[in-house]
């Protein structure tokens, strides 16, 4: 565990972020709890993953969770009927017609009904077990730089990604890259943005944990000239060099005084 820990604070370093990796651990039936961690009451999943990536140890079950889409979609509970209809997603103002809503939840990634006993959330900088997801919320830059590395890892294959703009912490970026194991990208949603800390320019991502040794390997890579150049925006600099030499050749007030 420490080479893990190690690597996600090498990583948080390269990328200078502002908030920790966090690490998704599925508590399974027949598993027994993590003896740390913290176990909520009355939180929904994103406001778990904001206590984690600043550093708790958190467990969230079907008794403590708030959100009932969250909780069906990791098959805690059923998904109440008044989201399932869409009138909630309306009445939130969300959508503007029902069948979206029924459309949008329809086509949710879900675990099936009672599979979960609890979700165990932490940072990898202070993990004592292996993650089954590890999950990135931070500046949009920050995580691009995740998902070349990913891209690196997978050979060069595009990366697709599946997003509702609805549960963008569970669905998008835990339950998809658990359930179809490869990295997703969101743009965030309506109730993380509205139940957690995270920024305007803030977003989350998602990545199985079996990719991460290949994606610190090639972030070290990239942290040797791409990163420093890219954030150096040395090709913006001679641009407006570039253009400040045509001004001063074309200054009219030098003209008119020759």
């Amino acid at each position: 565990m420490k080479t893990l820990n190690k690597q996600a604070i090498q990583i948080q370093e390269i990328l200078t972020m502002t908030s920790k990796l966090v690490g998704v651990k599925f508590i399974h039936n027949s598993d027994t709890l993590p003896a740390t961690g913290k176990t909520l009451n009355n939180h929904r999943f994103c406001q778990a993953l904001m206590k984690a990536r600043h550093g708790e140890h958190v467990i969230l079950n079907a008794e403590g969770i708030a959100c009932p889409a969250a909780a069906a979609a990791f098959g805690f509970k059923k998904l109440p009927e008044g989201l399932s209809s869409g009138k909630g997603l309306v009445g939130f103002g969300i959508v503007t017609d029902e069948n979206t809503g029924q459309a949008m939840f329809k086509g949710m990634e879900t675990l099936p009904l009672g599979e979960l006993k609890a979700l165990y959330l932490f940072p990898i900088e202070s993990a004592t077990l292996k993650p089954d997801i590890i999950v990135a919320e931070d500046e949009t830059e920050k995580l691009m730089w995740i998902a070349l590395a990913y891209l690196n890892v997978k050979g060069g294959k595009r990366i697709e990604s599946s997003t509702a703009i609805l549960q963008a912490t569970c669905v998008d970026a835990t339950i998809i890259p658990f359930v179809q194991q490869r990295l997703n990208m969101s743009m965030g949603c309506y109730g993380c943005r509205d139940a957690t800390d995270i920024g305007h320019n803030e977003t989350v991502l998602g990545f199985p944990y079996t990719d991460f040794e290949g994606i610190f390997e090639t972030l070290e890579y990239l942290n040797q000239k791409a990163i420093p150049n890219s954030r150096g925006k040395n090709a913006l600099a001679m641009l407006k060099q570039k253009e400040a030499e045509i001004i001063e050749q074309h200054d009219p007030f030098q003209e008119q005084n020759e």
